[in-house]
């Protein structure tokens, strides 16, 4: 790592020569599978733009000139480039982000890790600039994933309307997301990639015409003034050019003296520009480079010589009984199609795709139409499932608001990682989903608490005509099976007080929302030991409120709600609602999680520290509890 070691700042990659910036893309290839291999995170897209991000610092100097990553998968290299080389924490608690960070550099303007919004910011830093009197350029690295989501297409309707603002939009193009992209534009951007390229064509005239005797100069000349609709004919960049945007490329984009040409013409043409950059995902590891499904776009802990994982999960996923479960159903119902954002395979539909290849839309990086047509979808007659991840949902609020639920449409909606997800960071804990959703009228929200319970949650989704479902489950490994010990209304008694039976209320009614079922059990072994008597029950569809909750609740004297969910309106505040409407007036406490942006951690690590594990949970209710009888003493 000789080169590597040395470079503290991306204006120390000026002094190197070009066998030296060749050798240091080596050394960073070799960096990052050693590093990377030892913490998990984004391998694959980084090992494919390396000799792009060397370019990107050594043409453009950032910060003066921001340089943004959309989603941030592949800002590895850019970190190390910028003086950042310890990955030793990558991704956990005190260590580097997986994602561009704005308190880690000044290098790192945005921190998005949602997919297709680097244009618009990068308009709207453009226009800043212009405002200011400003004329530094900004580069947008945008991935031809990301450009199948329809904000991208927004940005750039509104980024081509100046020809004066200097917008330089690199376009990383490996074919791929996650898994090779799909649609319309992928197939554009296939052509560019396999047509000869204009340039060529018209180098090639001009020496071939021109040593023709008499037409072939005048011949050559209405060629080249026939140049755009030749330009359409050899190399169709015609739609980018349309929009009022000049096309440079396509470019070997892990040839850095190309790259460092086209990007150098870009940054001084002045106006918005696309440099559209060809490179492979996972180049330069084997492992990587001979993996189908995703190139190794985000790995575990792997040995690095092999890319087998480290050690086994230990158990079964959520989304691979998910995944499991969908294809039963399949089976049993021709109506029944699937979804997914350009996910395939994170949200475990790949085996139904397998199963049933024509029942299987993959839309994309663009929630809101996955939502909207899956509406139509379910207007034509069919059940659409949409798997996506519960902090993508966001994105589609209102089209699941407007356009399933005013209609009346039955369509379920599948939220993987949801919660707290740990050491993605801020933007991928799926903290929101249970808030948001709360306001959609007719809408049914479930948790499922363990594996058994997804199956017959998912199967209880689908059976809904007329309103949108939706079923929440978390990251990573599903837990063993926790059975109900009895019934109240639609809910599962998971705990009842030995001594209820013989008439005398409980103390505390703990509603337990999804997977912290065991945390609930424990919290209530806990109160137990201090004498406090408690009832467990899993609404398990958590919106609406069962109505047999008021008047289970009324038995007891206190009632204490615990989600992976953000508090603020979420199944707590829903169920303080529900007993006010039935008069039913009781102290409740609502634990969950705060509504901050919480910082990359391991899951158990980001609980600890909210204080939602069953150790401070039990305390405060103890404390509670405790206050209500020296009242009542009093």
């Amino acid at each position: 790592m000789a080169l590597l070691t040395r470079i503290r700042g991306p204006r120390d990659l000026d002094r190197l020569t070009p066998g030296q910036l060749s050798a240091l893309a080596q050394e960073i290839r070799t960096f990052l599978v050693t590093e990377v291999s030892k913490t998990g995170g984004h391998l694959g897209p980084n090992l494919g733009v390396v000799e792009l991000t060397i370019a990107l610092h050594r043409v453009f100097d950032s910060p003066r000139d921001r340089v943004l990553f959309d989603t941030g998968h592949q800002s590895y290299v850019h970190k190390l480039l910028t003086g950042r080389q310890d990955f030793s924490r990558l991704r956990a608690k005190g260590g580097l982000s997986g994602y561009p960070s704005r308190a880690e550099s000044e290098h790192d303007v945005i921190e998005n890790s949602h997919a297709s919004t680097v244009l618009s910011y990068a308009d709207g830093l453009a226009k800043a600039n212009q405002l200011l009197g400003k004329n530094d350029p900004v580069v947008a690295v945008i991935g031809d994933g990301a450009l199948t989501g329809g904000m991208a297409w927004e940005a750039l309707n509104n980024i081509a309307d100046a020809t004066d603002r200097p917008v330089v939009i690199v376009v990383n193009d490996n074919e791929r997301s996650y898994s090779p992209t799909i649609g319309g534009m992928a197939n554009h951007l296939a052509t560019l990639r396999t047509t000869q390229g204009y340039e060529r064509f018209l180098s090639w005239g001009k020496d071939a015409l021109q040593r023709t005797p008499v037409v072939g100069q005048q011949l050559f000349e209405t060629l080249h003034g026939a140049k755009k609709g030749l330009k359409d004919f050899i190399a169709p960049q015609g739609m980018f050019e349309d929009l009022g945007l000049k096309y440079i490329g396509p470019i070997d984009g892990h040839d850095l003296t190309a790259l460092e040409s086209a990007l150098t013409k870009a940054r001084g043409f002045g106006g918005p520009v696309i440099v559209h950059c060809l490179t492979e995902k996972g180049r330069g590891y084997h492992a990587a480079e001979n993996n189908d499904e995703d190139r190794f776009h985000a790995v575990g802990k792997i040995h690095p010589e092999t890319g087998l994982p480290v050690k086994s999960s230990g158990g079964r996923s959520w989304t691979s009984v998910f995944a499991e479960e969908m294809v039963e159903l399949g089976r049993e119902r021709e109506d029944i199609v699937g979804i997914t954002a350009a996910m395939l395979h994170p949200v475990g539909l790949a085996p139904f795709a397998e199963a049933f290849p024509e029942r299987i839309f993959d839309v994309g990086i663009a929630e809101q139409h996955a939502v909207t047509s899956a509406a139509g979808l379910a207007t034509g007659g069919l059940h659409p499932v949409f798997a996506v991840y519960a902090t993508f949902l966001n994105r589609a609020f209102d089209q699941v608001l407007m356009d399933v639920a005013l209609h009346r449409l039955g369509v379920t909606f599948m939220l993987d990682r949801s919660g707290v997800t740990g050491d993605d960071g801020a933007s991928h804990n799926g903290m929101w989903d249970m808030s948001i959703l709360q306001v959609v009228p007719g809408l049914r929200l479930a948790a499922p608490r363990d594996a058994d319970q997804l199956r017959a949650q998912l199967r209880e989704a689908v059976e809904v005509k007329d309103a949108p479902t939706v079923v929440r489950y978390s990251k990573g490994t599903v837990g063993p099976a926790v059975p109900a010990v009895g019934k109240v209304g639609g809910m599962d008694l998971l705990r009842v007080d030995p001594d209820a039976e013989e008439g005398r209320r409980a103390d505390v009614l703990i509603v337990s929302v999804g997977a912290l079922a065991p945390m609930c059990l424990e919290v209530a072994d806990l109160l137990a030991a201090q004498g406090i008597s408690s009832t467990v029950v899993d609404p398990r569809w958590v919106k609406p409120v069962d109505p047999a909750l008021p008047g289970l609740a009324a038995e007891h004297r206190v009632v204490v709600t615990v989600e992976d969910n953000g508090r603020a309106g979420g199944v707590g505040a829903a169920v303080a609602q529900a007993l006010r409407d039935a008069d039913v007036d009781l102290p409740l406490r609502d634990f969950g999680i705060p509504q901050e942006f919480l910082d990359h951690a391991s899951r158990p690590e980001i609980l600890a520290e909210i204080g939602l594990t069953a150790p401070d949970v039990a305390r405060q209710v103890t404390a509670l509890v405790s206050r209500l009888d020296v009242a009542v003493e009093a």
